[in-house]
């Protein structure tokens, strides 16, 4: 198979193209490809898994695939790496950053550590390799609120997303000290959307993801993570339920997945201008190029790796 190593030359392959050589450079390889709730849907089509940040790690981390191709931002597949550290890992965006994630650095994060130094860090997985290593243990925001209660009641620092660490606080009544970051895509959700949405949908069940603002929770019927949202959808079995159907305040590139697999369910986003333009860069020329030149690859010290990694594997263990 000729390649062709320019990504501008690949923009001019049609889909069917580009969806061919990527299955034959999946075999050649041994390669799998994940891709994140919010990637656009004819990534998806191409991926073998889909599903949130950790999940996708722990399933590179057991696939018998040399090559990972990791379809999101960059701290999932570093986390990927950190898992599988001797797998080779490619972002096909390298531009595909997580601005949250870069609200938290080492320096600061050190520094908040001196000024509190009986506190335990407690970092959400969005978060960069270099920022776990500095980290006691890691979380998602499935089982935040878990890890908050096995902490035996010690001061929390949690870095870096404000509104989870309010969600958690308020669940578990854990002292925590909250960074001050955010998901701009979450954060933007506003009780005026939840009353636009609950008047054009009024029999509906709202649920959120717990990134969003307080007093937008507050509102919410169920808080979940993404995969804690698409588990619910599947389970909406009833026909009067699915009539009802669901409103789901996350990134539209999850209502757009959900739509598609479950056509006979009402689903309907919260904001449907919540887009997360970072995710979205991800394109299938990029996947193709990257699968077949072996772009970007994601390297990490063996320090940062051995680090990182035992704050992950706290939280797995748990």
């Amino acid at each position: 198979m000729e390649t062709l190593m320019e990504l501008e030359a690949y923009k001019a392959l049609s889909k069917d193209e580009l969806v061919n050589r990527i299955k034959i450079a999946k075999r050649e390889k041994n390669a799998v490809i994940l891709a994140h709730n919010y990637q656009i849907l004819e990534v998806q089509h191409v991926a073998d898994y889909c599903g949130d940040s950790l999940e996708l790690s722990r399933i590179a981390a057991k696939t018998d695939s040399d090559v990972v191709v990791f379809c999101g931002v960059d701290f999932m597949a570093e986390s990927a790496k950190i898992l599988a550290p001797e797998k080779t890992v490619l972002l096909p965006e390298i531009k595909a950053t997580c601005p949250m994630a870069q609200m938290v650095t080492p320096d600061a994060l050190n520094r908040a550590k001196a000024e509190n130094p009986d506190a335990v860090v407690l970092a959400y997985v969005n978060t960069t390799a270099a920022v776990k290593a500095l980290t006691d243990i890691c979380c998602t925001s499935a089982n935040a609120s878990k890890i908050a209660n096995s902490l035996g009641g010690r001061k929390i620092l949690f870095v870096p997303d404000k509104n989870l660490a309010h969600y958690t606080r308020k669940v578990t009544g854990a002292s925590i000290k909250a960074w001050d970051g955010f998901c701009f895509v979450h954060n933007m959700f506003t009780v005026a959307d939840v009353k636009r949405a609950r008047s054009a949908h009024p029999d509906a069940v709202f649920i959120l993801h717990p990134e969003s603002p307080p007093e937008v929770i507050e509102l919410a019927d169920e808080v979940f993570s993404t995969s804690g949202m698409a588990k619910y959808v599947a389970n909406m079995k009833n026909e009067d339920e699915k009539h009802r159907g669901v409103i789901i305040g996350t990134e539209t590139g999850l209502v757009n997945q959900l739509r598609e697999r479950y056509p006979d369910v009402g689903i309907w986003p919260l904001n449907e201008f919540a887009i997360c333009g970072t995710m979205k860069l991800t394109t299938l020329d990029k996947v193709c190029w990257s699968i077949e030149t072996g772009n970007h690859e994601i390297t990490l010290s063996g320090d940062i790796i051995e680090k990182a990694r035992a704050s992950l594997e706290r939280m797995l263990e748990l």
